[in-house]
């Protein structure tokens, strides 16, 4: 099977010839292994036995003064520091309680993305990988810069409606971009891959009826846009969400990602049992410890043969770390042991 074969095999709920593999990793991470393997972008891919790849849009953002201390400006306006893309420096709609208020902010325009490489990108690939494409679309960690983390909270009691409107601003810009690029190219991508980060190490975020209320309205759009070009949609999470997983099937998230097994609620035989028939578990290779740590190969490659007995049976499976971000300290080695590992234990007969 190709890689765009195998990966299909497994969203479609058949046997592929082998688990499917991903890597997903920190730019940091990805520059420190180049150099050590002497290797090119595409040629670490390869050695990584990676079956995705991704292509991405480009969304030019206006001249923006940026404020002392600052690194980065979110296209929502909100202005950061700090290591990556930081934290941000203000919360704009912090003593937002009016839909005027919320209606009167620069909410940026769609229009602005430029979708024109996105062709070109997923034709390097020739059909042979499994492509990803789409806005990450973080609405969640968007709303949290521009109210703050707490004050969002109390405003959910006090304001929903308020809460409300500014979720579907921030996903009007998301849905309407990623329209953009899916009309420019979604016959040559396979999943709208998104991101929002639900839970904590000692499980959800919020209670059910609380996510139900508030995100829920808004990863069912982006879902809905997803099927509506036919493509499948697979949800990045951190922490423990295991009481969101219900509502996320029957909204019809076709995968999860990345399964952090030492979160509350997520060890993979749990997973598995009760909704591995129902959406495409990727990830729980224990990136938090095992990679990370140090402790040896030998630690890496047992832990992924344990949990390939777990995961495999009946496919559903792609095998990766429990984080999309491997971290620029964890060793190589280690890496490559997992990858490598997955290859020769994810083999189904």
């Amino acid at each position: 099977m190709t890689s765009k074969e195998r990966v299909a095999a497994v969203f479609a709920g058949e046997l592929p010839d082998r688990v499917p593999r991903w890597c997903g990793a920190s730019e940091e991470f990805w520059s420190k292994a180049k150099s050590e393997l002497g290797l090119d972008d595409e040629a670490l891919r390869h050695r990584m036995g990676d079956d995705f790849r991704r292509v991405s849009a480009v969304y030019p953002r206006p001249d923006i003064k940026l404020l002392p201390g600052a690194t980065y400006c979110s296209p929502f306006g909100v202005q950061r520091r700090g290591i990556g893309y930081g934290m941000p420096m203000s919360h704009p709609l912090q003593d937002a309680v009016t839909a005027v208020e919320v209606e009167s902010y620069p909410w940026p325009e769609a229009g602005l993305l430029d979708v024109s490489t996105l062709r070109r990108q997923a034709e390097v690939y020739k059909g042979e990988y499994s492509v990803m494409g789409g806005e990450w679309s973080p609405f969640w960690h968007d709303a949290i810069d521009l109210v703050g983390h707490e004050e969002l909270y109390f405003k959910m009691y006090d304001h929903p409606a308020v809460v409300k409107l500014i979720f579907e601003k921030i996903t009007d810009f998301y849905v309407e971009t990623t329209r953009m690029a899916f009309e420019e190219a979604s016959d040559l991508i396979d999943i709208f891959f998104i991101g929002n980060d639900l839970g904590g190490q000692t499980g959800p975020l919020m209670g059910v009826e609380m996510f139900r209320e508030f995100l829920l309205p808004s990863l069912q759009r982006l879902i809905d846009l997803g099927h509506d070009y036919s493509l499948k949609v697979m949800l990045h999470c951190c922490g423990g969400y295991r009481e969101f997983i219900p509502d996320l099937i029957n909204a019809g998230m076709d995968a999860l990602h990345a399964l952090q097994p030492d979160a509350v609620g997520m060890e993979p035989a749990g997973l598995k049992r009760d909704f591995g028939d129902r959406i495409v578990l990727n990830g729980a290779v224990d990136s938090h410890h095992i990679l990370i740590n140090g402790e040896g190969p030998w630690k890496v490659k047992e832990q992924v043969r344990e949990l390939l007995k777990v995961m495999m049976p009946g496919g559903g499976y792609i095998g990766g770390a429990s984080h999309d971000t491997i971290l620029e300290e964890t060793p190589l080695e280690d890496v490559l042991v997992m990858m490598d590992a997955i290859d020769e234990y994810g083999v189904y007969s």
